[in-house]
């Protein structure tokens, strides 16, 4: 039996909040099959050192693009840059958002109108902008694919903002898809749970020295929480968008895949 073939291979993409972290695993992964890819975040240098990186290693062509998803302006502007120099955009990964999980929660006393709308503006309305600039060059050429990156504290109560954000882009997800299906193009979800990027050695050692313990029983424990009993990698979550990125994946549409190793023990039907 041949290997799968995802027909990736002269995509034309564009990843948010691809310059670190999830987003950067997912334009490798991308790359490396055969896409060109366009990234975005607001980090001039650290987009330059991932373009130059991600370039060299798949020989496609990775091109940085300073961008605030939270400005409509600058989204209208970051479209039109990735869409002129890469001929088009084909596939759209929405990304960008404040990480989740690196620091304590606040409790309802400590939420303030800014954290909220903040959050509210970068990841929800954020990707909405995202969507609505792309979405004509994906209808003019009849398929396309947009991928939502958002995150099981839509499944779990403990972050209020958090929940309230990923939620609202589920929502969104099923309503674009509704609407969009008919010209070629799916959106879907990808829900990661905890996951090791390069902010989690950080992360872990910071636990182990407020705990009194070891950096290894601190991973130790934090893998207990999903069934394969250890930290998913960005680099796994890129293989499930890339699947989702793929003309294979016609059957799933305005449907969320739950990225995060098996988090709890609750049934979704």
């Amino acid at each position: 039996m041949s290997a799968l073939d995802l027909e990736l291979s002269g995509k034309r993409v564009l990843v948010t909040g691809g310059s670190r972290g999830i987003g950067k695993a997912i334009a490798r992964v991308l790359a490396a099959e055969g896409c060109d890819v366009a990234i975005c975040a607001r980090n001039a240098e650290a987009l330059e050192t991932t373009a130059r990186e991600l370039a060299g290693e798949s020989g496609r062509k990775v091109i940085p693009i300073v961008a605030d998803t939270g400005s409509t302006e600058s989204v209208r502007q970051m479209v039109s840059i990735a869409a002129g120099r890469l001929g088009g955009v084909d596939i759209l990964v929405n990304n960008a958002a404040r990480p989740g999980g690196q620091g304590p929660v606040p409790g309802l006393a400590d939420i303030t109108d800014g954290a909220f709308n903040e959050d509210m503006n970068v990841k929800v309305m954020g990707y909405l902008r995202c969507a609505q600039a792309v979405a004509p060059h994906m209808a003019r050429a009849g398929w396309g694919r947009i991928i939502n990156i958002s995150g099981l504290a839509a499944r779990n109560a403990g972050t209020t903002i958090g929940s309230m954000r990923n939620v609202a882009i589920v929502a969104m997800t099923k309503n674009l898809a509704v609407e969009l299906g008919p010209h070629g193009i799916n959106v879907n979800v990808v829900h990661p749970g905890l996951t090791r990027t390069e902010a989690t050695p950080g992360v872990i050692q910071r636990r182990a020295q407020a705990e009194g313990v070891s950096a290894d029983e601190i991973e130790r424990r934090m893998a207990q929480g999903n069934s394969v009993r250890r930290i998913v990698d960005a680099s796994d979550i890129a293989n499930v968008v890339a699947f989702l990125a793929s003309p294979k994946s016609l059957a799933i549409n305005g449907d969320v895949i739950a990225a995060g190793g098996g988090v709890g023990n609750s049934i979704y039907y």
